[in-house]
């Protein structure tokens, strides 16, 4: 391997890494608001109890995040200097933003949520729940809107070799950027949801925390099962619309279509032989591709061999198997929380030993699917970093060789496995140590307590 090529496996192993925290936090952002909204509308200590657990995970998440993102800001400049020379004037303006704005405010009211619940009282703690959601959820959307100029660059103009904003809102609300950063933070909810089940029905399973446990479970499988949905349609499908009008070769790329023509068939399954251009043993659906690209089935979807060759995706197989894992869990979550939610309404999902074992081993595969969709939108810019405008072979450090890189990236590997164990320890323990009461809590119900009954009890 050459130095670019080391410097990409650094980066992706690194962001791949990294990204396994932030969607949580993301998603049990808008969790922790939903669970404290019903703790003041239902004035029930049960919520707050839920609330006060999942933000000690929350903060655990949010640390390693921050810790492991560091190192992506500095391979900017030391590993993709002529990606930052060529296009910081136009994406370092929402990075910075990021930074300055959006983690301030979110580190801000993390450190009021977690320890100031009794100063804020149940309204003030619910604002401060609220502003930490604001705060995790406009990072996101500056980092997305980095991304997605990457994708798809707007607003922009050349000035000595190099890009200058043109427009500040246009290239802050690209269309791009819009239904990618929808698309992810549904993605992020159903992790978040799928953690918060898990996590409930382990309790269930054990026969601990019982009440805790069933509004785990329950609020996991319900925004779960409707974040999904709104992970297919609309944000997928426009997500999805958008790669077919502006990235044809990466479509053809994802789905592995080599040959153009109306009526082009979905690929459920298949391996694509890039060699001899064809896929093998697929099964398919006829027109379905060009339905879901275009809106019509006698649509045209162009294959790759419309494209020169030094325009398709560096690696056409592995874009290919990450689509598809990401489109197949994504259907496996629909059948699973349809399933529960079933259970749920029918009253037996807290009886139901399988579909509890389901949750519970389930907990992994969203991060496979967020993780393999990255990959999918990363892999299929190649080989352009800057859509159209500067090559990722054009982008590297000159004067960086790959042994420095192998080093670093060893490095780092060392570092985030130790980190990596610490995160996990941390959480099994808060999953062991479970709910904790507040001190008032623990104040009225033991005031509650006949005084022969406390004594007996002391």
């Amino acid at each position: 391997m050459d130095g670019i090529a080391w410097a990409r496996f650094q980066f992706a192993f690194t962001v791949t890494f990294h990204y396994l925290f932030p969607q949580l936090t993301m998603g049990l952002a808008l969790l922790l608001v939903l669970l404290k909204g019903l703790a003041l509308w239902k004035r029930d200590e049960r919520y707050n109890q839920t609330v006060r657990f999942w933000a000690r995970i929350f903060g655990i998440n949010f640390a390693l995040g921050v810790v492991t993102g560091i190192p992506l800001e500095f391979q900017f400049g030391t590993n993709w200097a002529k990606l930052s020379s060529f296009s910081g004037g136009v994406i370092g303006q929402t990075l910075a933003m990021e930074g300055v704005f959006a983690f301030f405010l979110e580190s801000t009211f993390l450190g009021l949520f977690l320890f100031g619940e009794r100063q804020l009282g149940p309204r003030g703690h619910f604002t401060a729940a609220l502003a930490l959601f604001l705060g995790s959820w406009l990072s996101g959307y500056f980092i997305i809107a980095s991304n997605a100029f990457l994708q798809h660059p707007v607003a922009y103009r050349m000035v000595d070799g190099s890009l200058q904003l043109a427009d500040f809102w246009t290239f802050l609300f690209n269309p791009w950027a819009l239904w990618q950063y929808a698309h992810n933070m549904c993605a992020s909810v159903v992790t978040a949801s799928f953690v918060l089940a898990s996590v409930g029905a382990v309790w269930i399973l054990m026969g601990k925390h019982a009440d805790v446990a069933r509004i785990c479970l329950r609020t996991g499988v319900v925004t779960g099962l409707v974040f999904t949905l709104f992970l297919l349609f609309p944000t997928g499908d426009q997500q999805g619309k958008l790669i077919a009008q502006h990235q044809r070769v990466t479509l053809a790329a994802m789905e592995g279509v080599f040959q153009s023509g109306p009526n082009a068939e979905l690929a459920i399954i298949g391996q694509p032989d890039v060699k001899k251009r064809q896929l093998e043993n697929p099964i398919v659906v006829p027109g379905v591709l060009s339905f879901l690209a275009y809106g019509t089935f006698g649509s045209t979807v162009y294959g790759l061999n419309d494209f020169p060759e030094d325009q398709w995706p560096d690696n056409v197989e592995l874009l290919y198997y990450v689509y598809h894992i990401m489109v197949g869990l994504g259907t496996i979550f629909l059948v699973i929380l349809a399933w529960a939610g079933w259970l749920l309404l029918r009253g037996k999902l807290e009886t139901s030993r399988p579909m509890l074992w389901i949750l519970l081993l389930a907990m992994p595969f969203p991060y496979i699917a967020t993780t393999a969709g990255w990959w999918t939108a990363e892999l299929g810019r190649q080989p352009w970093v800057v859509w159209g405008l500067l090559r990722t072979v054009d982008a590297a450090s000159p004067s960086v060789n790959a042994g420095n890189v192998v080093f670093t990236s060893l490095g780092f590997m060392g570092l985030y496995l130790v980190l990596g164990m610490l995160g996990f320890y941390l959480a099994v323990r808060e999953v062991e140590r479970g709910p904790v009461p507040s001190e008032e809590a623990n104040r009225e119900l033991h005031s509650s307590i006949p005084p022969t009954t406390a004594a007996s009890t002391e």
